[in-house]
């Protein structure tokens, strides 16, 4: 049986949205007949982050084998009485140089300390076990070094699943750092070397062609996608008289002044729309990491609008997600970035077969994904208040006029979207692609 050693910080319980990915990822290679050994960070290392969703390992498959390696992020360590007195003392400059140090050993900041335990870990499972194929998900990109250095020391091949980007910065579209400064050359040797590079979207996969024209042919576009929920999804039949209810679930990893408009616009066409006058706005979801987990920015402008009917719960479990979904008559999709952001989030939203209103740049890769949807109402050209206010208007009387018939087709068009679907013939193929003949092939080089 061939043997995937899975290097997936964020695997679950994590309470991150790349756990879902990587558990069908890991499942996938289970069911394809592939022996799995997951390599991860302990549950205390979320706990001090995101946190854990326990129900999110209930559907990892019993036989995968996970590893989970006692890191941590050492600057969101919340007892002090560990500090150290140069820490406790200067905690501005104990930053400064723990950022340095981390530097020194991988060029990327925060977890660049930990790529030595990744490494050896690594090596210790192929060592008890030969590794035919190392599949490695970023960020953190410090995680890629380990699947080189088996590469380079034992010939094991390896694969990028890239679900973000390094030397791209998706949420500005810049270029993040140069193909000759520290990052870029490690970028470059980790993959010219790999096997293949999975990106989530075209524009990704596109703007790393042009970076490494040499390996354009391994540059495969995998989509994100979404999960079946624990609980289906119910619309409930809207009332305007009791008013209706737009809801938000997701991450808080938009800027805290991009929430503003949008609760401007809210108050503005609550003023305006006597429905929306009744109508309330919720916010799920993970809103801040480590201590400021739910006290953050974002978590105090909505608690300054009470009045305005705009509420923040919390997070929310993956088994509550089809409850949670089925209390709501529109959704609210505020997400950051532009043409190279598609977010995952967006494709939960079209599998609710809920009435979406976009809250994001014109111009945004999740446009690709929602382009089609029967119950979508498009960005406006800026996210000015007066503008959002009517895109709530127009959204609530989509809620209230959508026909039968366009409800169904919402739902037909989310279940194109099914994970599994569109990860399947790219493990499938990684998966075909290595041969016995691999290991001497790599020693060679």
């Amino acid at each position: 049986m061939s043997h995937l050693i899975y290097i997936a910080i964020g695997f679950p319980p994590a309470a991150k949205s790349s756990a879902y990915r990587m558990r069908a990822v890991a499942n996938l290679f289970c069911e394809a007949g592939w022996d799995v050994t997951v390599v991860t960070i302990h549950d205390e290392g979320w706990e001090r982050e995101f946190g854990i969703d326990p129900t999110l390992s209930e559907g990892v498959d019993p036989r995968i084998r996970i590893i989970r390696l006692p890191l941590s992020r050492e600057d969101l360590e919340p007892d002090i009485r560990t500090y150290s007195e140069f820490r406790a003392r200067h905690p501005k400059a104990w930053l400064t140089d723990l950022r340095r140090r981390e530097m020194e050993s991988f060029p990327e900041p925060v977890f660049g300390l930990w790529r030595e335990a990744l490494e050896r870990s690594v090596a210790a499972v192929h060592d008890e076990r030969p590794a035919d194929l190392v599949l490695v998900s970023p960020a953190p990109n410090t995680g890629m070094a380990a699947a080189w250095k088996l590469w380079s020391d034992r010939g094991v091949p390896y694969a990028v699943d890239h679900r973000d980007a390094w030397s791209l910065h998706t949420y500005r579209g810049v270029e993040s750092f140069t193909r000759d400064s520290p990052a870029g050359q490690w970028e470059g040797r980790i993959f010219e070397n790999a096997r293949e590079l999975w990106c989530v979207n075209a524009a990704i996969a596109d703007f790393y062609r042009s970076r490494f024209p040499a390996i354009a042919d391994r540059i495969r576009v995998v989509e994100n996608g979404h999960d079946p929920f624990p609980q289906p999804v119910s619309p409930h039949r809207p009332d305007a008289e009791q008013g209706l209810s737009f809801g938000f679930l997701g991450t808080s990893n938009f800027p805290a002044d991009m929430l503003n408009p949008v609760l401007d616009g809210w108050r503005a066409a609550r003023s305006e729309d006597p429905v929306l006058a009744r109508s309330r706005l919720v916010f799920r979801g993970h809103f801040g990491a480590g201590m400021a987990r739910g006290a953050t920015r974002h978590v105090a402008a909505i608690e300054a609008r009470v009045q305005d009917r705009v509420s923040y719960g919390g997070p929310v479990s993956k088994a509550d997600l089809g409850t949670v979904y089925s209390e709501w008559d529109a959704l609210l999709l505020l997400i950051p970035g532009g043409r190279y952001v598609t977010a995952g989030k967006t494709y939960e939203y079209v599998a609710t077969g809920l009435p979406i209103m976009s809250a994001h740049a014109a111009d945004h890769g999740a446009n690709s994904v929602l382009d089609g949807y029967p119950l979508w109402i498009p960005p406006p050209q800026e996210l000015h208040a007066e503008l959002l206010a009517q895109s709530f208007s127009t959204t609530a009387r989509l809620v209230l006029e959508a026909s039968e018939e366009q409800r169904a087709g919402a739902a037909a068009f989310g279940r194109r979207f099914d994970r599994r679907t569109l990860l399947r013939p790219a493990v499938q193929a990684l998966a075909d692609s290595v041969g016995a003949s691999d290991l001497t092939e790599g020693m060679a080089r």
